[in-house]
């Protein structure tokens, strides 16, 4: 905290579901809450953070958990941007992804038919299969033949899977939140000291990103150490991100 103290400008980056926020029952739900909103909306009024939302939702998700004007907001790992004066910016074209992604949908959602505690999701650039409510049974055989049958379809070279514990995403190389940072970086510029908080493997790959340009990370909950993770700090649940960050406001 000493050392974000000391600098005059701070660009904070922060992931939402599991590090602002405890998870939501599903991918759809978008009810805001109250406490984080507060909070960002103190962020945005702060003449010294230029804070921004770095979501694998969609943009039009994170809008509405967000109802914040003035501040960066990315969907989809970083494809879609709003900009804090309201600029929207697509950092692919959606129609170069949607090809194959059709192609999966129907055999995605076949596997899950009719088998509980399953849902897809389709992002628009990326579709993900959620099964945190499944039996584990089930989790691991679907998500399995999940991945299978997308081998078996032919993974483009521009394509990559993200597998993570009950959740399986089909999804541009291009959607990743390391080149996500990289952008939102170059826009800002880099005389501001960069922070970034995050929870999942996903937020780890920003990490190197904001280290490559002397900036510091924080892991948010217990699903990976701060040591493979190389964060320079860890909090134990997004209630603690909640309150480091108020104190941070409170100090400066």
């Amino acid at each position: 905290l000493r050392t974000v103290l000391a600098r005059p400008e701070v660009s904070l980056f922060l992931d939402y579901d599991g590090t602002l926020a405890e998870f939501a029952p599903t991918p759809e739900h978008v009810e805001p809450d109250h406490e984080v909103v507060e909070l960002l909306t103190r962020l945005t009024a702060s003449p010294r953070i230029s804070p921004a939302i770095l979501s694998g939702r969609r943009l039009t998700a994170v809008e509405a958990l967000v109802p914040v004007d003035g501040m960066t907001l990315a969907g989809s790992y970083g494809i879609e941007v709003r900009t804090p004066d309201g600029v929207r910016i697509e950092r692919l074209r959606r129609k170069e992804v949607r090809p194959f992604l059709e192609t999966l949908i129907p055999k995605w959602r076949g596997l899950i038919e009719g088998v509980p505690g399953f849902f897809l999701e389709d992002k628009g650039w990326s579709v993900a299969i959620h099964a945190r409510f499944a039996r584990a049974e089930d989790a691991d055989r679907v998500l399995a033949s999940s991945r299978g049958l997308a081998e078996a379809l032919g993974i483009p070279a521009d394509f990559r899977l993200l597998r993570n514990e009950r959740f399986l995403e089909a999804a541009p190389r291009a959607a990743n939140k390391r080149d996500g940072v990289e952008f939102l970086l170059r826009q800002r510029g880099m005389s501001a000291l960069s922070l970034y908080f995050g929870d999942d493997d996903k937020d780890i790959e920003a990490f190197d990103a904001i280290h490559r340009h002397g900036g510091l990370t924080g892991l948010v909950g217990d699903r990976y150490s701060a040591e493979t993770s190389r964060a320079d700090c860890s909090l134990s649940d997004p209630a603690s991100g909640r309150y480091w960050i108020r104190l941070m406001l409170e100090s400066l």
